[in-house]
């Protein structure tokens, strides 16, 4: 299938001419008809498969045909595009001025740590499209500087991330101020019951699309896990590095403090690193980005909640320095790398006292994750008796018991 069979607008076709995109990934071939049918859409997609473009297309394409009806107020913003994270604002809106370069459509960002009086200036020249993180934009209708009456288009991108960081109450009073009478688009990388208790009270006998399995890890994606010893694990990620010659390398820690650390061992090992968490200020993440993405470092130290809705292009590794408290960060950890087609390596180091973390992974993406053994370093096999009782078999039936009944 064609870009040019799906209906777009002259000037859409044009942009992605321009881009070089000339074949919809599957998520766009399923979503953007659907969309455009007037449908509410309720999608499953992970990073890296062309889902912005899934809905900003097909909202462009109704903007345009619209155009001539629309109002002239000011701020009279007609489709609103929720994300939870700067990065991810950032990232969805360089992708709509991208698709909407050939067009005389107006879009502006709106998120937290820089100017809100700035953001104020461009949404008093006119928007018609407004990408917004749910809590600057409370602040901006709190401040009586825009209002969304005229919103027929509300999508929430990586809705998942939202109720994780516990976005409810501001999208809840979001919510209020919008009109009942509009089409809904809820993507997510995964459908679990949460969200799908979310989108109950949101979509409209909403269409269903589900491009990858619910909890599916991509399939360029390597995944690879060695059994280490924990304080073991800066020497494996050293070698790793070293030995394969890795450029560009995330490498995820549950902690701030512990980022920290490994990153000053990476620097003091003659490794250069930089760490990315949420104690930055909005300048120092995009300077550390762009350092990452220059090649000027070689390894980015990161927690979870710093990483969401980083766009990080051609980037090969990824390291699991520990593994996540929530099994579904594991599946957003890993796809960071084999985007849009291209492979991917995802690297865990696992030491014993992850095992019932691993399990829950291994449960959630509903496959085994065989460990291997790096040569040279080999784990000390004496260390893993005292967690026997906690993984013998009856034990993990138990909690495959208990996660059926959650």
């Amino acid at each position: 299938m064609q870009f040019a069979q799906l209906g777009l607008h002259s000037s859409l076709l044009s942009a992605l001419s321009h881009m070089d995109f000339t074949q919809p990934t599957a998520i766009q071939a399923a979503a953007i008809p659907a969309i455009l049918a007037h449908h509410d859409i309720l999608a499953s997609a992970q990073t890296g498969t062309g889902k912005t473009a899934a809905f900003v297309l097909p909202i462009l394409q109704q903007l345009l045909a619209q155009q001539d009806e629309a109002t002239h107020s000011p701020v009279a913003i007609k489709a609103l595009i929720l994300v939870p994270t700067r990065e991810l604002a950032l990232q969805v809106q360089a992708s709509v001025q991208a698709l909407a370069q050939m067009t005389s459509l107006r879009s502006a960002v709106v998120y937290g740590g820089v100017s809100i009086d700035a953001q104020q200036s461009q949404l008093n020249q006119g928007v018609d499209l407004l990408v917004a993180t749910p809590g600057r934009l409370l602040d901006h209708l709190r401040r009586g500087g825009l209002n969304l009456d005229s919103v027929s288009y509300l999508v929430f991108d990586e809705a998942d991330r939202m109720l994780d960081m516990g976005f409810m109450d501001e999208i809840n009073a979001v919510m209020a101020q919008l009109p009942p009478r509009r089409q809904t688009l809820l993507f997510s990388a995964t459908l679990d019951d949460s969200v799908l208790r979310f989108s109950r009270n949101l979509l409209r006998s909403p269409k269903r699309i589900e491009v990858d399995s619910p909890h599916s890890s991509a399939r360029d994606i390597e995944q690879r896990v060695y059994a280490v010893d924990s304080d073991n694990k800066f020497a494996v990620l050293s070698h790793l590095i070293r030995q394969g010659q890795w450029q560009r390398v995330l490498v995820f820690s549950r902690k701030k403090v512990a980022a920290d650390k490994l990153v000053q061992r990476l620097n003091d090992a003659g490794i250069a690193a930089k760490v990315l968490h949420g104690s930055l200020t909005q300048g120092g993440r995009e300077q550390v980005l762009q350092a990452f993405k220059a090649g000027d470092i070689n390894v980015l130290v990161a927690t979870d909640v710093a990483a969401r809705g980083i766009d990080i292009p051609s980037l090969d590794y990824v390291v699991n320095y520990e593994l996540p408290f929530v099994a579904q960060d594991y599946v957003h950890r890993i796809g960071r790398t084999g985007r849009a087609g291209q492979k991917g390596l995802a690297v865990t180091l696992y030491s014993e006292e992850d095992a019932l973390l691993l399990e829950e992974v291994e449960a959630l993406l509903d496959k085994r994750l065989p460990q291997q053994w790096l040569p040279g370093f080999e784990p000390d096999l004496t260390k893993m008796a005292p967690l026997a009782g906690k993984l013998g078999k009856s034990a993990q039936k138990r909690r495959a018991k208990r996660r059926g009944r959650g």
